[in-house]
């Protein structure tokens, strides 16, 4: 087994490649009557541009997304982004259709190494993802994190602010931790502004989050949080296995 292969058994197990997690996940919500004709995706990854073909992959099948996207993955939009998305949802039947792509990223090096890639034009190994999440580990490993919010740094200020408050005081987690610490946040956060934005009366939606994972055998990964929907107020993990690699 190669050190990628061992390092998503170990830190991200059932991780699964993109395109069969995106196949997969696009057959499980069709047939849950989401289409691309329906359902507006809205779609929460970090700014980085390793992201993209992910992004390309949502957009093939879902069709242009309202963009969640923030450093780290984060999600900074709020309630007024928030309300946005849910007044831009195409309406089919008297209902509106929402989809909803949330996921924190990670590299991980031919030799193992959390957050070692390579990107067009520099050596491999010379980069890292997610590299907001390193930047704050890096200043918990210097013993001096700065909680000032800086207005020229807005969303890496938010995303220190909230990552602090998840990770055990005093501790410098390693990166697939403190990614995963990512997922969770943006997980909950994404289900206050449900509960308080979307009117489930009149809205279906789809949730999926995860962790988008860059390997370093010319494939991504994807590691599932969850898949569910809540149709006409009825709310139901989906199963999106198959027997396609």
């Amino acid at each position: 087994m190669s050190s990628l292969q061992t390092i998503l058994a170990e830190r991200f197990p059932g991780a699964v490649t993109e395109s069969a997690f995106l196949f997969r996940t696009h057959g499980a919500l069709t047939s849950e009557g989401f289409t691309n004709h329906n359902t507006l995706p809205c779609v929460g990854l970090c700014r980085d541009e390793l992201g993209f073909s992910l992004k390309r992959g949502i957009e093939s099948r879902w069709g242009e997304p309202f963009s969640f996207s923030s450093l780290g993955g984060m999600l900074t939009l709020g309630r007024t982004g928030f309300a946005a998305a849910t007044h831009h949802a195409p309406v089919e039947g008297g209902r509106g259709r929402l989809l909803f792509f949330v996921m924190p990223h990670i590299a991980i090096g031919s030799d193992g190494v959390l957050g070692r890639c390579g990107r067009q034009g520099q050596q491999v190994g010379a980069s890292v993802a997610c590299g907001a999440l390193r930047a704050f580990q890096a200043e918990l490993e210097s013993g001096h994190l700065s909680m000032k919010v800086d207005f020229r740094d807005v969303e890496q200020s938010l995303l220190k602010a909230r990552l602090v408050e998840e990770l055990p005081f005093g501790s410098v987690p390693d990166l697939a931790t403190i990614t995963m610490a990512a997922h969770a946040i943006a997980s909950r956060d994404l289900a206050a502004l449900i509960d308080e934005g979307l009117d489930s009366s009149r809205m279906d939606y789809a949730l999926i989050t995860g962790v988008h994972i860059h390997g370093s055998e010319g494939a991504d990964y994807i590691w599932p949080g969850e898949v569910s929907v809540r149709v006409r107020g009825e709310r139901r993990e989906v199963a999106f296995k198959d027997d396609r690699s």
